[in-house]
């Protein structure tokens, strides 16, 4: 099995932390794990494929935000809240703090249709 590569607390670069944060979806992961603790990829209420969700997740283990941990057929995402408040005192708490839930209109972080299939 392929070992996935998470940085060294002291490898986190905030340019790459701020550089993932950057995206409305990994965003909402970010704060859907923040919410609910660590979570299942296919826990994610997104309009997106799941291959481009793969993507997202990856952006954030490599910048160090995230840690993967495989489980079986599965991938659990949970933060590493920890090293990012080592690294970077209070970042992860006010990007949080300052981020807006998307709403319906925008087509994520809502429950799905029954009948409805995800990507």
């Amino acid at each position: 099995m392929k070992q996935l590569h998470h940085p060294d607390r002291k490898d986190i670069q905030l340019a790459s932390v701020l550089y993932a944060l950057s995206d409305p979806i990994r965003l909402y992961v970010v704060s859907e794990i923040c919410n609910h603790g660590p979570q299942s990829c296919n826990s994610f209420k997104v309009p997106i494929a799941k291959s481009t969700l793969t993507h997202h997740a990856r952006t954030l283990r490599e910048a160090g935000v995230i840690h993967t941990r495989v489980q079986g057929t599965q991938r659990i995402l949970s933060l590493r809240t920890e090293d990012l408040d080592e690294r970077f005192p209070g970042l992860l708490d006010s990007v949080l703090h300052a981020y807006v839930r998307p709403g319906p209109d925008e087509g994520f972080g809502e429950p799905e249709e029954e009948g409805q299939e995800q990507g």
